[in-house]
């Protein structure tokens, strides 16, 4: 059995967000000691090293939930998993995408300035006016 802190230590998971698992029902409630100490078993730390997992990919509590649920029932398709994962690699793309578009327009804006005071500055200008921009971003 691990206490809250061994479990943080473990998994990397600060004891406040484990608290949190606990009150969404990601993990279960622990048991507790007789001096009202939480106490957690291996099981429940491969748990929470699954969440971790997931949510270092960016994934949701609630693919999280349905995922665990999925996790329950190890004889059933993995389809359901599969398109979990496919939606959270197409959100991944479009926020890559987004960032490819900001790069650019920031890399833009900043080899534009030639200035040698800031009310000649083309980023501040760029900033008070979106219409300087060259795309939407």
């Amino acid at each position: 059995m691990l206490t809250i802190g061994d479990l943080s230590r473990r998994t990397g998971v600060k004891i406040p967000t484990i608290r949190y698992y606990e009150q969404m029902g990601l993990i279960a409630a622990a048991e507790r000691s007789e001096g009202n100490q939480r106490r957690y078993t291996r099981e429940e730390r491969d748990r929470l090293s699954f969440i971790r997992h997931a949510r270092d990919l960016g994934l949701t509590i609630e693919a999280i939930r349905e995922l665990i649920e999925l996790s329950a029932h190890p004889e059933q398709p993995c389809a359901e998993a599969d398109r979990i994962a496919a939606e959270q690699l197409l959100a991944v793309r479009e926020k890559i995408e987004k960032l490819k578009r900001l790069e650019s327009e920031l890399e833009r804006i900043t080899t534009h300035c030639h200035g040698d005071q800031v009310k000649d500055c083309y980023v501040i200008q760029a900033l008070a006016n979106h219409d300087l921009c060259e795309h939407e971003h």
